[in-house]
């Protein structure tokens, strides 16, 4: 087999409920703040669930203008922000490089939702001679990704994956693909997502897939703990910089770590239930180790999906068991979605900063709201308080409804 180039990242980009810059959000994840609180875009009173881990404050006009504003979803706002953040971090001038050889690989879960519901009711008060003809454009999901190549007027490979709350790690696996195999030198890579809208949250609260603490928002969201009750919707977007490490090294950029594995497999079992063995969570993991060629011992810590659902965190922890045998109750995982919720199509992207942190600054986020494990829950998950650790070696995971899994390993660069 022919050699496959090395891929690296050189910029980072968050848009999340603990904040946009880099240093905020990682300050806030390492002092254990939660990100979760009441919600404010809409009235939740007839909702069963009335908190979630909301962005506050976005002003899109304010920010891309009023014209151009209206020509985005809240989803693909994020899209650009987090992508804007990327590209000012890596500090890459994208007029230097022949446009064909660089793509955009952004994924959304669910995309547009919210322009979804705003004119499917203007459909029905006035008529479908009112509905708006930006209606299409804002509500695809590949709009986040369409929007971003179009900003800096990229030419290369240009997708948007929708594998739900695998969309983002999914992306970002095709990325370190194209450019270890030369289809691409540069990726803007990453997932977006805006779905606390009225449809969102009250259909994931029918599914009873959210948790219901109304009364204590910011522990509502408690992976792995014994007293967990389901998931907490949140939003942003999370957006890397992916490039080939010759490009990078020419360029003279800082390189934060190295893209080593990548494996997805299916659970072929249910359409929102995991497989309770996680064997298909267990056939990503493998993949993704078997892809890095490095073995099971060497792996740190891995950023869990951990979406404080008693199904999901104890099906990931039975898979982290079955692939890493006796070294699983070495490891070092936690959750970031007991501080964020989960952001669904955009998780991974926010994870796997999450996770490149964690090498470079040699600090682990922790597991908020873990006071008493479950049943079956009996790893190290960095209960409440950070830890300092070098890591060399991370892991990053994201398991999706439809039975999608997505994991990514991460290494420390060594030029």
């Amino acid at each position: 087999m022919a050699e496959t180039r090395r891929v690296v990242i050189t910029g980072m980009g968050v848009v999340t409920s603990l904040g946009e810059a880099i240093d905020d959000f990682w300050e806030a994840l390492c002092a254990g703040r939660s990100g979760v609180g009441p919600l404010d875009l809409f009235d939740t009173t007839e909702f069963k669930v009335h908190f979630g881990g909301q962005v506050r404050g976005w002003d899109g006009p304010a920010r891309f203008g009023v014209k151009e504003a209206r020509h985005l979803d809240r989803f693909a706002q994020f899209a650009l922000a987090a992508s804007e953040a990327a590209v000012a971090d890596s500090g890459i001038d994208f007029s230097a490089l022949p446009s064909e050889n660089c793509g955009v690989m952004i994924g959304s879960g669910i995309g547009g939702l919210s322009e979804f519901e705003a004119q499917h009711t203007v459909m029905m008060q006035k008529g479908p001679s009112r509905i708006s003809p930006f209606t299409i454009p804002k509500l695809m999901v590949n709009a986040g990704s369409g929007q971003v190549s179009i900003r800096w007027g990229l030419r290369g490979p240009i997708t948007s994956t929708a594998t739900a709350c695998a969309s983002a790690s999914n992306a970002m696996g095709d990325a370190m693909k194209v450019i270890q195999y030369g289809e691409a030198d540069v990726v803007i890579t990453g997932g977006s997502e805006a779905a606390i809208t009225h449809m969102g949250l009250g259909g994931f609260a029918s599914l009873r897939a959210l948790s219901t603490r109304n009364d204590d928002p910011e522990r509502a969201s408690r992976p792995f703990d014994r007293d967990r009750d389901g998931f907490v919707m949140g939003e942003g977007a999370g957006v890397l910089i992916f490039e080939a490490e010759e490009i990078a090294r020419a360029r003279g950029a800082r390189i934060y770590a190295e893209v080593l594995g990548y494996g997805t497999a299916g659970d072929g079992h249910h359409i929102t239930a995991p497989d309770e063995q996680g064997r298909g969570a267990a056939r990503a993991m493998r993949r993704c180790l078997d892809d890095a060629r490095v073995p099971i011992d060497a792996v740190g810590y891995v950023n869990a999906h951990g979406t404080s659902t008693p199904l999901g965190d104890l099906a990931e922890t039975v898979a982290m068991k079955s692939v890493f045998g006796p070294h699983a109750n070495r490891l070092q995982i936690s959750s970031t979605k007991s501080q964020l919720g989960h952001l669904l199509g955009a998780s991974g992207g926010v994870e796997l900063i999450a996770s490149v942190l964690a090498i470079h600054r040699g600090v682990l986020p922790p597991t908020i709201n873990l006071d008493e494990p479950g049943e079956g829950c009996d790893l190290d998950y960095i209960p409440n308080v950070a830890r300092e650790a070098r890591v060399d070696y991370v892991m990053s995971n994201s398991f999706g409804f439809g039975g999608h899994n997505a994991s990514l390993l991460l290494g420390r660069y060594n030029g």
